[in-house]
């Protein structure tokens, strides 16, 4: 019995001693759990501090400070950036300051920046178009609704907020969430016009029509190889130039000497002068026939395009060939030169337009949004703005990148012409006949016009070529392929009345391509 109470005490003795061992193992290896994590702690205190210490100081959402706090233990590891009031307004750091328009200061206001709120970040996220997925839940919902009205169930309504304020104490911007398409402003009210005068004479299709500084007379280029040039007030023949010996595709008159400028399909550009109605230059260097051609405002340069997918710049007194512009792939049909950036323009049958460097003689951008040729260009008088015809629509671009405006589409023919005056009237004329008059702001179309081709041609030959306005901008002459050349007025006795304008706010369509 004695030896069974010592074998007991002695069991005692060894199990007391190694549960004593095993809470001071597990006492060390818990203080070993601890320290790691204190350490683990720091270290990521650390890396966020020295990594992420541009963007901590700005303020976390309660739900997100909820998340973090039970994860760290109930420790705000944000605490540490915090900024007092940052739940107000924060100063933007790594970014500028920006005035609210050009030519305003900056001021204590409007450095600091001020943070959102809550309700103004829902209210942000509620106004942003709704994802796939979310409008197929929304039909989803609206049918089961659908099913819970004709069962005779409850239908739960969700009022509708009209509108918040999307930034705290960030002065007077509101904003409404009801969504709405952008809509075709008013057009501006235009008179129609309407055909004063039918000059004929030449003997093949009317291809260029250009007219003088003095707006006295205008100069006109055909298909039987002369350039015509014609009194503007009377209509009257004032002198016949012979000299091409295939069609004359473009002309322009010098407003800063006497000369006249052709070019034809016989791959020749001639300079006449107007005192001795003769040629004095011819300008050598095209492969193919030339289609175009335009003089630069303000420097005595010459800009001519050709079937030879090349643009050639030359020095009108020289004749030298200062730049051959390369790049196209296909014929080069318009060309246009002004004083501003980018000084020449292009248009080319391989559907791009490109903006040049005048100086490099190099392209600056290739606008690619034409599927169909470019075959013509015209440039607003007033406005850093220019326009381009094709088979697809017309487009409208903004300088100097080339930045897309508008589609005005409606003219479904091959655009050859278009032209342009100060008070926004936008004309098109195309290969079957037609001719459309826009608002240029708006691209509402205003008039139509089709007019009735010279009585002996055939009907297939209504075309118009090329049109121009005079530079007093009271009459438009076109020049077309039943070998007239007519003159159209603004019609003087309508009124906003009597030709008011068919105008619907219509859901805008500026669209890229």
């Amino acid at each position: 019995m004695t030896e069974e109470v010592q074998k007991h005490s002695v069991h005692t003795l060894v199990f007391r001693s190694l549960k004593r061992t095993h809470d001071m193992f597990v006492s060390d290896h818990a203080k070993t759990i601890s320290l790691d994590e204190e350490s683990h702690k720091m270290k990521m205190g650390v890396k966020l501090k020295t990594e992420y210490s541009p963007v901590l100081h700005m303020p976390v959402l309660k739900e997100g400070r909820d998340r973090v706090s039970q994860l760290s233990g109930g420790q705000d590891i944000y605490q540490s950036y915090a900024h007092p009031g940052d739940e107000a307004e924060y100063l933007i750091t790594g970014t500028h300051a920006y005035p609210s328009g050009p030519g305003v200061a900056l001021t204590a206001d409007t450095k600091m920046h001020r943070n959102p709120s809550e309700g103004g970040v829902l209210s942000m996220a509620l106004a942003l178009p709704p994802s796939q997925v979310r409008q197929e839940a929304s039909r989803t919902a609206a049918s089961v609704a659908e099913i819970h009205r004709h069962a005779g169930g409850a239908e739960r309504v969700h009022p509708q907020s009209t509108s918040v304020s999307l930034l705290e104490g960030g002065g007077t911007r509101n904003s409404t969430l009801m969504r709405r398409a952008p809509t075709m402003p008013k057009p501006q009210w235009h008179p129609p016009w309407k055909l004063f005068r039918v000059i004929s004479g030449h003997l093949g299709w009317v291809r260029s029509i250009a007219v003088e500084p003095g707006n006295q007379w205008f100069v006109t280029g055909s298909a039987d190889r002369t350039i015509k040039i014609w009194d503007l007030a009377s209509g009257k023949l004032k002198l016949s130039l012979t000299g091409h010996i295939s069609t004359v595709r473009g002309v322009a008159v010098s407003s800063r000497s006497p000369y006249l400028f052709s070019c034809g399909e016989d791959k020749q550009v001639k300079c006449w002068d107007l005192e001795y109605n003769k040629v004095i230059r011819h300008y050598h260097g095209h492969l193919s026939a030339v289609y175009n051609l335009d003089l630069h405002p303000t420097i005595d340069v010459l800009v001519t395009c050709s079937r030879d997918a090349s643009a050639r710049v030359w020095d009108i007194r020289t004749k030298a060939n200062v730049h051959t512009l390369t790049g196209h792939t296909n014929t080069v049909a318009t060309v246009r030169c002004q004083a501003a950036e980018p000084q020449i323009i292009t248009g080319s049958h391989d559907s791009t337009i490109r903006l040049w460097d005048l100086v490099a003689g190099k392209t600056r951008a290739t606008l690619t949004n034409h599927k169909k040729s470019v075959r013509t260009l015209v440039l607003h008088p007033r406005q850093y703005t220019f326009a381009s015809g094709s088979a697809d629509n017309i487009k409208q671009w903004m300088f100097p990148d080339g930045s897309f405006i508008q589609n005005l589409s409606g003219h479904n023919a091959i655009i050859n012409t278009l032209a342009v005056n100060s008070d926004g009237v936008l004309v098109s004329g195309a290969d079957n006949g037609t001719m459309h008059m826009w608002d240029w702001r708006t691209g509402y179309n205003f008039q139509r016009i089709h007019a009735a081709v010279q009585p002996g041609s055939l009907d297939s030959e209504s075309g118009i070529f090329a049109c121009m306005f005079d530079h007093s901008e009271s009459r438009l002459i076109t020049a077309e392929a039943d070998k007239t050349i007519k003159v159209y007025k603004e019609d003087d006795t309508a009124t906003e009345e009597s030709h008011p304008v068919n105008w619907k706010p219509e859901i805008l369509k500026r669209k890229r391509f």
